[in-house]
């Protein structure tokens, strides 16, 4: 149906007021510099590979993936590359979409086919949807919390669920950075909906990305998201807050450090955004939002009259097409990984 949001030309045009929260930078910093306690497991990455008998693939490489993320703890994937290839290899780490798991091991192979490593993280405490997950969530301070994983650890930035994934995800990336047959140098990160989203949070938190492919990214303007959609995830913060009506200030103020809006100011990475203007789930202005404040070169690719499953096919193609030409401009073997 029709978006009841802001028109295309009003949306490319938005540039609301939003401001960053005290000590937004240091807080990332902090987190990301947090040691794990000393009796975390799995410390380093694990990539075990999947007999191609269990997998059923002659084709692809599956490998089982641990990777050590927030606290220490394991955060499961799959790593799947080209069989027959011959490293360094371009990249793709992918971010789920909200309720999905990483999967069974022979989902999700378009990336490989294409000849790249791709990596699909699996988020911690998620997959009851259309695929399942295995790995779980630490879940301090989550009193009241109403069900969902918005409000999860919402009474502070430290305790908040999206901190602990958003760390998982930078680790994920840190893991491939460092892996024997990946080229540090082109790694492309990306997601639909909940994934974009974490997509534009490890844009702004990692330097030396090749590239970034948030679509129809979640977790941008909260604020406005909370206020203005009428489905859910973004209906459990106003679920919350109708429970707790004195709580609105200090709610979005912990969110604010999760939003993907804040962090793609910090981005410098190419970007190919997609955003759809019917989209009920991800208003098309709260995605714009991150779009226009992105601060990196971007492209968007408009779906009009389509709502969250934006571009499905059709912009995986977009996809292909952009991560050919980005790697093929790209010299080999350097990264910044400060």
């Amino acid at each position: 149906m029709p978006s009841a949001d802001l028109t295309l030309e009003e949306c490319r045009a938005y540039r609301p007021e939003l401001p960053l929260p005290d000590g937004f930078d240091a807080f990332w910093s902090d987190t990301l510099d947090e040691k794990a306690p000393g009796g975390a497991t799995d410390r380093q990455p694990r990539f075990d590979r999947v007999d191609r008998v269990d997998s059923g693939l002659v084709q692809v490489r599956t490998y089982d993936v641990s990777v050590p993320g927030y606290d220490g703890r394991p955060v499961r994937g799959w790593l799947r590359m080209p069989a027959g290839s011959t490293g360094p290899l371009g990249c793709v780490v992918e971010f789920l979409g909200y309720g999905r798991g990483r999967g069974l091991a022979h989902e999700q192979l378009m990336w490989a086919c294409a000849g790249y490593a791709h990596l699909v993280m699996d988020t911690r405490g998620q997959g009851w949807s259309s695929a399942t997950g295995d790995t779980p969530d630490t879940d301090p301070g989550s009193a009241g919390a109403v069900p969902g994983f918005l409000t999860r650890g919402v009474e502070s930035p430290g305790t908040h669920y999206y901190r602990r994934v958003f760390t998982d995800a930078v680790r994920c990336v840190q893991a491939m950075r460092e892996h024997p047959e990946v080229d540090p140098a082109r790694i492309v990160v990306t997601g639909v909906s909940q994934g974009g989203g974490i997509a534009l949070a490890v844009a702004g938190l990692v330097p030396g990305l090749a590239g970034v492919m948030p679509d129809v990214p979640f977790l941008c303007n909260i604020p406005r998201a909370a206020r203005i959609a009428a489905t859910p995830p973004y209906t459990e913060i106003a679920a919350y807050l109708r429970l707790h009506r004195d709580r609105v200030e200090p709610v979005f103020r912990t969110l604010s450090y999760f939003d993907g809006a804040h962090h793609a100011t910090r981005a410098t990475a190419p970007a190919l955004f997609s955003i759809a203007m019917a989209d009920d789930i991800c208003p098309p202005s709260t995605c714009f939002t991150a779009y226009n404040r992105y601060g990196g070169p971007k492209e968007v690719r408009v779906y009009e009259f389509n709502g969250h499953e934006g571009g499905t096919e059709h912009h995986r193609a977009e996809q292909l097409a952009w991560v050919r030409a980005l790697f093929a401009g790209l010299p080999a073997g350097r990264a910044d990984r400060a």
